[in-house]
């Protein structure tokens, strides 16, 4: 099996660029797990949540970029009850790609986007039979392994990808994953077991796919950020220039990364109460912002 240098090497080299400058306003999340509103639907109780966040990017002229896993596509089949149960979402995102400000990448969970005809191909159910308009950007919108993000003045560069490279089970036996997922985890969640979707993972195996891409990281002198392990990473500038958005499916919160102003922060969206106790959604910047110049290695 190829090294995970070598995988990312050629993810780089054929990955999209995407200029920028202080100007530009970029939002990053991943791993939303979009399900079909059911009991082994983790995205669910998040997805008021994720509403208002892409509201207010969309109204305040962000770019959405989506780092893999967007929707859940090894536990269902069928791209179009997903679509069906969150209308109301990828109406909105069909705003932005008709905003020309929709990017998406392919993670383990929705691997197969990488065709070209998923949209239609990966949907046998009956009553799938009709795209819907809703997310008609899945028609057109080239989904890719990897996207660069280039500063226009400086030329430097970002690595975007969904972080799964690597990961036996997630990547050269992602078929192996899917079924186990479909047909042995998927009805266990059905029946009232939860996924681990935030500290309940393993943390030796997360740590050790952090230290994978930080050691590629450094070795390359690049920008790394990632989604897949679901826990956000946000450095120091001077260290190991690795980021991870971590998700959308954190207990009653979302995490992802924005930058502006040639800067980047790592953002929390979540349910909160005013002193009246009404509810309202809420953001809160956890780390940064920082420049991204701060981050270039000597």
């Amino acid at each position: 099996m190829p090294s995970l240098a070598d995988k990312l090497n050629k993810v780089y080299t054929s990955a999209p660029v995407l200029p920028y400058d202080k100007n530009s306003r970029i939002v990053i999340m991943s791993d939303c797990h979009r399900g079909q509103g059911n009991g082994a639907d983790n995205f669910l109780p998040n997805s008021p949540i994720f509403q208002g966040a892409l509201e207010y990017y969309y109204k305040n002229g962000f770019t959405y970029i989506e780092l893999g896993d967007g929707d859940e596509l090894w536990e269902n089949r069928c791209i179009h009850t997903i679509i069906r149960t969150y209308s109301h979402i990828f109406r909105l995102m069909n705003r932005f790609y008709q905003d020309n400000r929709l990017y998406m990448i392919y993670g383990n969970h929705d691997i197969v986007k990488k065709r070209k005809n998923f949209s239609a191909s990966n949907c046998t159910n009956y009553s799938c039979d009709a795209t819907e308009p809703e997310a008609y950007f899945y028609k057109d919108l080239k989904i890719t392994e990897g996207i660069i993000l280039e500063n226009k003045d400086t030329l430097q560069r970002i690595l975007l990808i969904h972080g799964h490279h690597g990961s036996l089970l997630n990547d050269e036996l992602w078929p192996l994953g899917r079924f186990l997922v479909r047909y042995v985890w998927k009805p266990l969640e059905m029946i009232g077991f939860r996924a681990p979707t935030g500290s309940g993972r393993s943390v030796k195996l997360v740590e050790k796919i952090e230290k994978k891409l930080c050691a590629y990281s450094r070795e390359t002198n690049r920008i790394v950020i990632a989604g897949h392990t679901h826990r956000p990473v946000f450095p120091n500038p001077g260290s190991c220039p690795y980021f991870n958005d971590g998700s959308c499916v954190h207990p009653y919160s979302i995490t992802c990364l924005e930058i502006e102003n040639d800067q980047i922060a790592l953002v929390r969206w979540s349910f909160s109460t005013t002193e009246d106790r009404l509810l309202f959604i809420s953001r809160e910047v956890l780390n940064g912002p920082e420049n991204l110049s701060d981050y270039i290695l000597d």
